[in-house]
């Protein structure tokens, strides 16, 4: 399960970016200013509108294709608005959310809708994945936070303590309420709420009719419709290296694609923690340097990921081959590309 070792690094591992609409660029989130706004007419009566904002610790990114500037800006001020909203619902940190709630008492009455849902698609795939995906790691990531923040190392007594507060199998639903049996548990949305966060700005867009648009939440990206004079949108897969060989790049008209990777963000100097931990272990996956995933949406696409980037290249491979509407493309630890068979040629 991905995470972040602290709350202004939380989705720094913006390894997919958007593209430019008029040709190939990366862009790195560190170097953006903390709110920008674009507006471009450049065919006709068709606007580019392009804004990018701070939410969930990183820099989220809208653009769209739309013949009213006006229309447009006012479209994504509301997709924003649910950003914020959902953020400070769904953040673990400060203690004011529904997920503060829960793993503060163990226990949380009548969750909002779209926690529901939440933590309903993240038990699906706990189980799918046959635990690769879990929800239920925030004991190991403050674990790591903690011991590294104060100059420490985790010791494996550590680790195998709280992997004791560890499974998604143990989280019950009681009468519209969510329960964890045992104090210390407590979960994390970190892996998958950015993913239906950038579904919801989508569909916020699309509702004020703004059809042809792309949201980045910080690397999880969905899109819709067509980028300037109708062409795909196109996105590329962040060079590990950082030497701009971008391992492939991808043109979209609908669906979602996010990656995990394990270059950004390191709770050691050694780098032998990285954000995505292993539940069932304790330990950072080290096979994989790199999985994007393809979706229909952006947190099935968040979700797989991080599944898949736990999973053995090959065993993450067969998965994504075995499930109809989903693709996935790996850098593995020696360098090498593996795709799953539909991937894009």
């Amino acid at each position: 399960m991905k995470n972040s070792p602290a709350l202004h690094d939380y989705k720094r591992r913006t390894f997919l970016k958007l593209s430019g609409l008029l040709g190939l660029g990366v862009a790195t989130a560190t170097l953006l200013p903390f709110e920008k706004v674009e507006s471009v007419l450049f065919h006709k009566n068709m606007y580019k509108v392009s804004q990018t904002r701070t939410a969930m610790g990183t820099l989220v990114n809208m653009t769209v294709i739309h013949s009213s500037r006006d229309e447009a800006e006012n479209a994504m001020g509301l997709a924003f608005a649910e950003v914020d909203r959902l953020c400070a619902l769904m953040t673990r940190y400060g203690n004011q959310s529904e997920i503060c709630e829960l793993n503060a008492e163990n226990c949380l009455e009548r969750p909002a809708p779209e926690i529901s849902e939440v933590v309903n698609r993240s038990l699906h795939f706990h189980r799918d994945t046959n635990g690769a995906f879990d929800i239920t790691v925030a004991p190991l990531v403050n674990l790591l936070q903690e011991r590294f923040a104060a100059g420490n190392r985790p010791t494996e007594a550590d680790i195998d303590a709280v992997l004791d507060l560890i499974g998604s199998e143990r989280l019950r639903w009681a009468n519209g309420s969510i329960l964890l049996p045992q104090k210390g548990m407590g979960i994390t949305l970190d892996g998958v709420a950015p993913g239906y966060i950038a579904d919801r700005a989508a569909q916020m867009l699309a509702a004020n009719g703004v059809v042809n648009h792309l949201v980045d939440g910080g690397g999880e990206i969905r899109v819709s419709g067509s980028a300037a004079k109708g062409a795909p949108w196109t996105v590329a897969i962040q060079d590990p290296a950082k030497n701009k060989q971008y391992p492939d790049v991808l043109s979209l008209c609908e669906g979602a694609v996010s990656t995990s990777g394990n270059y950004e963000v390191y709770y050691d100097r050694e780098k032998v923690f990285h954000h995505i931990v292993n539940g069932k272990t304790g330990q950072s996956p080290h096979l994989s340097t790199s999985v994007t995933v393809m979706a229909p949406t952006a947190m099935d696409a968040d979700i797989l990921s991080t599944a898949v980037f736990v999973m053995e290249p090959e065993v993450g491979i067969r998965y994504v081959n075995a499930r109809p509407g989903y693709e996935c493309f790996v850098v593995d630890c020696q360098g090498r590309a593996i795709k799953s068979n539909g991937w894009p040629a």
